[in-house]
């Protein structure tokens, strides 16, 4: 068995222990301490720290995207990416104090498949039924790692559903890429009855509870999934935040749940639609936002000060997003995503 060691973390004076063969943000989870997390494959930043005392510390292959070698160098670390080999003392750059005390220790589970549907030409609506445990306590917005049957790979998708969802069945609204490592296994292998197994929950893509704060969601492609459960939870909780959800497609096959989002206006009267259409074609008869869903965001908002932020969707959509939402007045710490990667290429 592999030595464990204590990993304190500053400023917030909570401590855990970790197995030298767990990097730290896993073990964190583990235990029900919830850290700013995004992809967790050393890709998005998001876990990005600082290691205050202590340096035996190896890392997991990683982009130096997220982290450069100069900075690691003087001491940055990515939890996603981090395994200790010694006591660490390590500074939070990105927190959320009742966050990180409110989090859900994961667990792994299997599920049996249900329902397998396109909603879209390339997106499917995934519900399956938790089976043993019958039961999986997750945060709206959270996601769960599907292991790939046969590899000892996995793939991260949101929830759509909240945790009120009766049944214990877990929906999904997943892309399917050309040649994606879980995308074309279900597209072409899952049918109902097959048995899966996931591990979760993660993420920190969650409300938080600020009751007269606005909300602003920016979303696209599979990035549906979180913002709906959201929404769903919005409803189901009687939340009457004023919020606006922009949903970016291509054309109008490409949009999904629209009939859903329409009664979400008339059951959130605070509650905003606004779909755009990217590349609209003469058939699809459109009169509502035509362009990228972030030029449509800046010509309808100019000043979002006090706002809270929530973007999902394909990488390239998030980026932009996230150079936008502080053009317009967010604050950076006050805008949350998630940003999957893909291993598929983009059709």
């Amino acid at each position: 068995m592999a030595d464990k060691h204590r990993v304190r973390f500053e400023p917030v004076g909570v401590e855990i222990e970790v197995d030298e063969d767990q990097n730290i943000l896993r073990a964190a989870a583990e235990q029900g301490v919830m850290l700013m997390h995004g992809c967790k494959e050393g890709q998005c930043a998001s876990c990005k720290s600082f290691i205050l005392d202590g340096d035996d510390v190896e890392h997991d292959k990683y982009s130096t995207f997220a982290l450069p070698d100069f900075e690691k160098e003087e001491g940055f670390t990515l939890l996603c990416r981090a395994h200790a080999y010694e006591d660490l003392t390590i500074e939070l750059l990105n927190y959320d104090e009742e966050m990180i005390r409110s989090g859900l220790p994961i667990q792994e589970a299997v599920v049996e498949v249900v329902a397998n549907e396109h909603v879209t030409h390339d997106m499917r609506h995934l519900v399956v039924r938790l089976v043993e445990p019958g039961e999986l306590k997750f945060f709206p917005g959270q996601y769960v790692d599907f292991t790939i049957p046969g590899t000892d790979e996995s793939r991260s998708f949101s929830m759509a559903n909240t945790s009120s969802k009766e049944g214990g069945q877990l929906e999904f609204v997943i892309k399917i890429y050309p040649d994606g490592r879980f995308s074309e296994f279900l597209d072409t292998q899952v049918g109902i009855g097959d048995r899966l197994d996931i591990t979760g929950p993660f993420g920190v893509f969650t409300l938080r509870d600020a009751p007269d704060t606005e909300l602003i969601f920016v979303g696209g492609g599979a990035g549906m999934a979180p913002i709906l459960s959201l929404l769903r939870c919005m409803a189901e909780r009687g939340i009457n935040r004023k919020a606006t959800y922009y949903y970016g497609a291509r054309t109008r096959r490409d949009l999904c749940f629209d009939d859903e989002l329409r009664e979400l206006e008339r059951t959130l009267p605070n509650f905003s639609y606004v779909p755009a259409l990217s590349e609209p074609d003469d058939a699809d008869d459109w009169d509502g936002a035509v362009g990228l869903i972030t030029d449509v965001v800046r010509d309808r908002e100019s000043d979002l000060n006090g706002v809270h932020g929530y973007v999902c969707g394909p990488p390239p959509m998030v980026e932009a997003a996230l150079e936008l939402l502080p053009e317009l007045g967010i604050a950076e710490e006050e805008i949350f995503y998630d940003k999957f990667t893909t291993t598929g290429g983009e059709e």
